[in-house]
């Protein structure tokens, strides 16, 4: 049995502009195991959805894959053919995308576009297609499904187009879901109740998630493994629990202390500056411009990701001697 569904390995995905090498992603290491939730947390610009794209293989132009390794079930995804990857989307791996209103195409009816996919990768007749696409409705919470599978995106709510989205995601079942930030431009009522239903799904389902996010909040009520990445690195990485209440890395406390809370007053932290220049990136730990705790060694090279406990991993010269704040 594959102990993880999702093994990614020292990846880097760069994108070579004119203005220069941008390294997106470098040297990440994430894991997914068959039927849990893991959060992939940082700032914009971080890497997180270059790393999701990264493992469907699907990194837009002038973006490429330059090192590392991406394992699925077992199985080297870098070394398949196109038309094996064609097979593997959809039916293995799927993904929510963070904005439905671009994700969905305008010019066919919700119908078209979930029937387009049932009947490439399930070969389903036309009438049988269109009776799963219903169901998919129906499992995702729309009411009147017969009706809103004659709709045009543009004729839907924001809600709506989310649940759609994640509708045709799941049309194949399957094994493992990226969720792309996939409550962005929602209102708070119809993120609790996406969120809610996600859950459901993946439990029901039994599939594996993978939730993209810059929300704690949403990481804390929704995952059970959590990955810390910044500027296209990984910071750390450990079970949810243990990252709240003991992180290692100064980054994590910077974002935790920035997480607003119902049941306290507290005064908000905010990271001072911003993610770095990816084409130059800072020497040493990317990080260190911002960090609070930054010494000389920490500007010379680069931290490995190093076990702190079991299954806690971070990239911090200094972790041994620093007492960071959870909540």
């Amino acid at each position: 049995m594959v102990d993880s569904l999702l093994e990614i390995r020292d990846l880097k995905t760069y994108f070579f502009t004119e203005a220069g090498v941008v390294k997106a992603v470098e040297n990440a290491t994430v894991d997914v195991k068959p039927k849990e939730t893991v959060g992939l947390v940082g700032e914009s610009g971080s890497g997180k959805t270059v790393t999701a794209l990264s493992a469907l293989r699907i990194i837009p132009r002038p973006g490429r894959i330059v090192g590392g390794s991406i394992k699925f079930e077992g199985t080297d995804v870098l070394a398949m053919s196109d038309d094996e990857m064609r097979k593997l989307r959809g039916p293995k791996m799927a993904m929510v995308f963070q904005d439905p209103s671009s994700s969905l195409n305008p010019v066919y009816t919700v119908e078209k576009q979930l029937s387009d996919i049932l009947t490439l990768h399930r070969n389903l007749t036309k009438k049988e297609a269109s009776e799963r696409a219903q169901y998919l409705l129906e499992l995702v919470g729309i009411p009147e499904p017969h009706t809103r599978l004659k709709a045009y995106p543009h004729e839907l709510s924001g809600g709506m187009k989310q649940r759609i989205a994640i509708a045709r995601a799941l049309s194949c079942e399957p094994t493992l879901l990226f969720a792309d930030e996939p409550t962005t431009n929602l209102d708070v009522t119809v993120q609790a109740q996406v969120l809610e239903l996600m859950k459901k799904l993946q439990r029901d389902l039994g599939m594996s998630m993978v939730m993209i996010t810059h929300d704690m909040g949403i990481i804390a009520d929704m995952t059970e493994r959590v990955t810390i990445m910044y500027a296209g690195r990984v910071m750390e990485a450990a079970d949810t629990k243990t990252m709240f209440h003991d992180p290692k890395h100064p980054y994590t406390e910077a974002l935790l202390a920035a997480v607003p809370r119902v049941d306290q007053r507290k005064i908000l932290e905010v990271i001072p500056g911003n993610i770095p220049n990816l084409i130059e990136p800072p020497s040493g730990c990317v990080f260190h411009p911002r960090c609070k705790y930054a010494k000389q060694i920490c500007t010379v090279a680069a931290p490995p990701l190093e076990e702190a406990d079991k299954a806690h991993l971070v990239a911090c010269v200094q972790w041994k001697e620093l007492h960071l704040k959870g909540v």
